[in-house]
Formats: structure tokens, C-alpha cells, sequence
């Protein structure tokens, strides 16, 4: 059944809301057992509760980033928790003008006939979930596909089945009222250099363009959150912010139709200021550049916040400055206008890869 103008309307209104000049996603949508590595990593337990009040550090401070975020992604658990007051997390996030989305994928499975390759499930039930979260208080919601670099990988298989996964679930989202965060995202495991990611990167997203396209995706309300183009982790050579830029801008525009509002990059294990850097010289690029192009960050947002707050209530203070420094820093890349501070030896330096990440 197509779109009704007037879901039409409420979807392009919802998609440029949550990039508007200035502003990302803070993705805060990490599972229990992915939040569970977070909190060990800080010495504290992986309770609910303990989860609860480090998500409530982050929202309670929505009026202070509402400049700098215009989304924030949520895991279920998240979606009906509420702080100590008893005001629903969803609440605070919406009265702050940030628009709350849900993560509604349900992780990676083997993708059989493949060597070693991955799809993402989720789509079963899916509907049903997408009208809830909607009467629920959300208005987008993010699906993850993943794709790995090798001599044999990814496969023309891969390509296309987490193509047309990923058009499935935009579909049915927009359907139900929700702005789907498109996400392909081409790992770093490897040491491929920046021309391979490019190359790589490039025929993954033309294949998820072609399978929007056949199942009647409306562009001009969904939002696209992939790689940057990077080196592999491995890779020996060292490219500049500025490469990187090229790199990604160029394949980009090969593939990304400019009917599509924005484009909100994963950081992808880079550390927080690697994240905050190059996003800035992607936006300092002098070309056309049809899409905001911002960001929809979770670890780069987040790893300077967990180390100040280590899970005490009087350092949750600290913490919300943290997530504020970061929220301004990755507005200002947004902008083209971040200066780096020099010298900095803080959690924001510190690399954040991951092999095969998942969450």
C-alpha cells in the first residue's frame, strides 16, 4: 500500500528534525549484554538499575544538547524505563524537542550458502513492533546490517540479501510512521587500505539503493547511517582527515540519491576525537555536498562519560559535562568549525575498535 501524502509529510518532517543544522544522534541503543561490557569495563554491575541510572545521566541533560542532538536511539529496555522522579525517559527526550527512535533489528545470524557472512534478523513481528513504538512515543528507528572485507568478502550473496533485509525493514517502518535509519555498515576488521573500503563501500550502498528502489522506499523520508570510508584497522598506511574526507564525499555521491535529507556517519571504532576529526573535514570539504552530513554516534559519544561517571552518583555530574563536551564538539564538526584541542589525553583519544562488533 504507498504512502498517503500526509504520512509522506510526517516522515520528511520527522527525517530533517533529527538532522537539522547542527544537531546528530546520540546512540544510546546498546543491548543489555553490549552494556554490560560498558559498565565491567568501569567496574560496575550489569543490573538494570545500574543501566537505568547511567541513561538517566544522559537524559536528564536533553535541554543542555538539544542544540547538538536532534535524535537519540533507543534500546527497549530504554524506551520504558523512567528516572528517579518518575517521568518516562521517553518524556524527557521528547519535551526537550529531540526525537526518541527504537533500535528494532535483533542482531546478526549466519547467512547460510556464505563463507562466513552475516544477515541481521528482526524482520518477523515487525510491524506490530514498528505500530507500538510508534504509539509508544517513538518516530524513527534503526536497522543494522554489517558487512566484512576480505580477499573473498563481502560476497555479491551478502550484498544483496543485506540489501533488500534493509529495504524490508524501511518499508514496513515507514508504513508505521517511523523515519528509517538505513545502516549498512562496512567494518574496519582488516588491513585493506582506504581505496578498498572505497571501492567496497560503494557497491554495498548502490546495492541497498537498488533494493529501496525496488520495494518502494519513499528517500525523502529515511536517513542513511554508514561507514566513513576508512583504512582497515590494520592497515599500515596512514591516511589524513582530509583523504579520508575525499574518500568518502567521492562515494557518496556515486551512490547516495540527493533525495535523501541526511546521512548520519557510525563512528565504527574510531576513537572519539578520530570520530569528531574526520566528520569535520567531511563537512569542510569544498564540493557539493546534497545531505546534511552529521553524525549518529554511540561509543564516540559515550566513552569519556563512562570513564568520568565510573557508576557513582557523585560523579554523575562530571559525566553529563563529558556527554556536553562531546554533543558541542560533534555540532561544531557538523558546522565545519571544531578546533582540536591539542594535547588532549582524556578517554577521547583513546582508540575504540572492536573486532567484529557487534551490539
Amino acid at each position: 500500500m504507498p504512502l498517503s501524502e500526509q504520512q509522506q509529510k510526517e516522515l520528511i518532517s520527522i527525517a530533517h528534525h533529527i538532522v537539522a543544522k547542527g544537531k546528530g544522534i546520540l546512540a544510546a541503543d546498546e543491548s543489555t549484554g553490549t552494556m554490560g561490557k560498558r559498565l565491567a569495563n568501569i567496574g560496575v554491575e550489569n543490573t538494570e538499575e545500574n543501566r537505568r541510572q547511567y541513561r538517566q545521566l544522559l537524559f536528564k541533560v536533553c535541554n543542555d544538547v538539544s542544540s547538538c542532538i536532534g535524535g537519540v536511539i533507543l534500546f527497549e529496555e530504554t524506551l520504558y524505563q523512567k528516572s528517579d522522579d518518575g517521568t518516562p525517559f521517553v518524556d524527557l527526550i521528547r519535551k526537550a524537542g529531540i526525537v526518541p527512535g527504537i533500535k528494532v533489528d535483533k542482531g546478526l545470524a549466519p547467512l547460510y550458502g556464505s563463507n562466513d557472512e552475516t544477515t541481521t534478523t528482526g524482520l518477523d513481528g515487525m510491524g506490530d513492533r514498528c505500530a507500538r513504538y510508534k504509539k509508544d512515543g517513538c518516530d524513527f528507528a534503526k536497522f543494522r546490517c554489517v558487512l566484512k572485507i576480505s580477499s573473498h568478502k563481502p560476497s555479491e550473496q551478502a550484498m544483496h540479501e543485506n540489501a533488500h533485509v534493509l529495504a524490508k525493514y524501511a518499508a514496513i517502518c515507514q508504513y508505521n510512521g517511523l523515519v528509517p535509519i538505513v545502516e549498512p555498515e562496512v567494518l574496519t576488521d582488516g588491513n585493506h587500505d582506504l581505496e578498498t573500503c572505497a571501492r567496497v563501500t560503494e557497491k554495498v550502498l548502490a546495492a541497498t539503493y537498488k533494493a529501496l528502489s525496488d520495494h518502494n522506499v519513499f528517500l525523502e523520508g529515511t536517513l542513511l547511517k554508514p561507514n566513513m570510508v576508512l583504512p582497515g584497522h590494520d592497515c599500515t598506511t596512514k591516511y589524513t582527515p582530509q583523504q579520508i574526507a575525499e574518500a568518502t564525499v567521492r562515494t557518496l555521491k556515486r551512490t547516495v540519491p540527493s533525495a535523501v535529507p541526511g546521512i548520519t556517519f557510525l563512528s565504527g571504532g574510531q576513537s572519539e576525537q578520530e570520530a569528531t576529526i574526520n566528520l569535520n573535514a567531511i563537512n569542510q570539504l569544498e564540493t557539493t555536498k546534497p545531505w546534511a552530513l552529521t553524525f549518529s554516534y554511540g561509543r564516540a559519544l559515550q566513552a569519556s562519560v563512562l570513564e568520568a561517571w565510573k557508576g557513582k552518583a557523585e560523579l554523575v555530574a562530571t559525566g553529563q559535562k563529558a556527554y556536553l563536551t562531546r554533543a558541542q564538539a560533534n555540532s561544531q564538526a557538523c558546522r565545519g568549525q571544531y578546533q582540536q584541542v591539542e594535547g588532549d589525553q582524556s578517554a577521547a583519544g583513546k582508540s575504540l575498535f572492536v573486532a567484529n562488533h557487534q551490539y
